[in-house]
């Protein structure tokens, strides 16, 4: 993987195909500036029809929906850019795919949605965000990285300060800090009496608003993530008893296996992969045989967490040790002695979102991944994105750069340990953190690891087409799904 010029990376890892990677997440742009709220794309006047329509289908086949974008004054847009989200869905069976959302850019959009399963099934379309919401995010993630900040708790000699910090605070007087094993740097302002190696603890500080009138309309609730309305009737899907299903002859789950689109579908609150021969662990005891005698370390964020914790309430032999630690962050830790199983999760390194913790528990993910030997035994399972929606792309690229190295020394001296990335999930609506700012991290996060003897969880379509509201956080069923999924790939047969 390719850095940038500018990032402190050593050169030994510049990637000729640096230019490539940043072309998986081009956008898009308006032509020009829009001046007025009535010029960007209304959801109320969008509509989308159904191509070739008939009164039944089949398994397997594909229906084929034309979505026109027009602005508030009910014009038809010249344009692309505006971010749709497509999907397949039934209440009743509790069924649900995500639908390929095709950008014309011309204002047009053909979304292509899979028919996996036998009944009723509805179209959903959502606007998340016109093409001029979409073109502030991307310029308030380049320009204001500061719009999240952090606070530095800093004692000593019963004196004791609380200052500003980031991962960079320009034209500050900083105490800068660098991990000696992963690289990863730190800037707090400089305490006016203290030592800056006084620093003990570090919170969430605030948002900081770096929006105008007109950019606070074109991402305001109303045009955000909003239904559009279009002229489908519920589609019947009939059944092929002579086919085998859509997910047969797939091999067992393992690394380096490509993920397709959609990568699976929900029927009756379960989901099948198209990816693996998915496996399903309605029991305690089911999952705890697979677990049988590993040692599982999880490094993210707090919808990795919700693995853990799904885990800790699903088994009940396995207990938790309290660490006397910010259950926010963690280190989390649950054992299951008679099994010799571990489970363990803490959250990933700065920058990092969370409630007052000691500096000491946080550790950068590639520092802590140097220190774990692998094996059979070893489970590493990480997601990194939700933390970095609000910095600069080149930000995330470094982060990426350093944990693939890390990534990659573990396997070089193991071979056999299982590493699983679960990729981001939908739920965020803001400037501060956007299924769109999501989604391009995203696309990078699996480009990093491409080629490698990786796992790559695809929790973006097993969150984007559940019948469940978005939620950053998604339900039980989602996590249980989630972890299925992880389980499967943990134990193949």
């Amino acid at each position: 993987m390719q850095t940038h010029p500018n990032m402190s990376v050593s050169t030994t890892t510049v990637d000729p195909n640096f230019k490539k990677l940043l072309r998986l997440i081009d956008w898009p742009e308006p032509p020009t500036t829009v001046r007025h709220y009535n010029f960007s794309t209304s959801p109320t006047n969008c509509d989308y029809h159904l191509l070739n329509a008939r009164d039944t289908y089949r398994i397997g086949e594909t229906l084929e929906v034309v979505i026109t974008a027009r602005d508030h004054k009910g014009r038809p847009k010249e344009y692309g850019g505006d971010f749709f989200q497509a999907k397949l869905y039934s209440l009743t069976l509790k069924a649900g795919v995500t639908g390929h959302v095709k950008d014309h850019n011309n204002g047009s959009y053909l979304a292509t949605l899979l028919l996996p399963w036998p009944g009723q099934a509805e179209v959903h379309i959502r606007l998340i965000h016109s093409s001029e919401a979409v073109d502030i995010l991307k310029k308030k993630r380049e320009s204001h990285p500061e719009k999240v900040y952090f606070y530095g708790y800093f004692k000593y000699n019963g004196s004791s300060e609380m200052l500003e910090c980031n991962l960079e605070l320009e034209g500050k007087d900083v105490c800068q800090y660098r991990d000696p094993v992963s690289g990863d740097t730190w800037q707090c302002v400089r305490p006016r009496k203290l030592p800056c190696d006084s620093w003990v603890y570090h919170s969430m500080g605030g948002y900081r608003r770096v929006t105008n009138q007109l950019e606070n309309s074109l991402l305001s609730g109303s045009v955000t993530n909003k239904i559009i309305h279009g002229k489908i009737s519920p589609i019947n899907v009939m059944s092929d008893n002579s086919s085998l299903g859509l997910a047969s002859n797939l091999s067992v789950c393992r690394p380096g296996q490509e993920s397709g689109q959609p990568s699976g579908f929900y029927y009756g609150d379960v989901w099948t992969s198209f990816i693996c021969l998915g496996q399903h662990f309605p029991q305690p005891s089911d999952a705890l045989a697979c677990l049988k005698g590993k040692d599982i370390h999880m490094f993210g964020d707090s919808t990795l967490r919700q693995w853990f914790e799904y885990l800790e309430r699903f088994i009940p032999s396995l207990k938790r040790i309290d660490l006397h630690v910010t259950y926010q962050s963690g280190p989390l830790l649950a054992v299951d002695v008679s099994v010799g199983l571990a489970i363990r999760w803490r959250a990933h390194g700065l920058p990092l979102r969370t409630t007052k913790t000691m500096v000491s528990d946080l550790h950068y993910e590639a520092a802590h991944i140097a220190g774990i030997g692998g094996g059979p035994h070893t489970v590493v399972v990480m997601t990194l994105w939700a933390h970095f929606t609000t910095y600069p792309v080149k930000v995330y690229l470094e982060r990426l750069d350093r944990v693939r190295q890390a990534i990659a020394s573990l396997l070089f001296r193991s071979p056999q340990t299982t590493v699983i990335i679960k990729s981001a999930n939908t739920g965020y609506k803001s400037i501060y953190g956007s299924d769109w700012l999501s989604l391009q991290l995203d696309i990078l996060l699996r480009a990093a690891f491409k080629g490698m003897a990786v796992i790559i969880l695809d929790a973006w379509d097993m969150t984007s087409c559940h019948y469940l509201p978005d939620s950053i956080h998604p339900g039980p069923p989602v996590v249980r799904n989630e972890v299925d999924l992880m389980l499967s790939y943990i134990c193949p047969h």
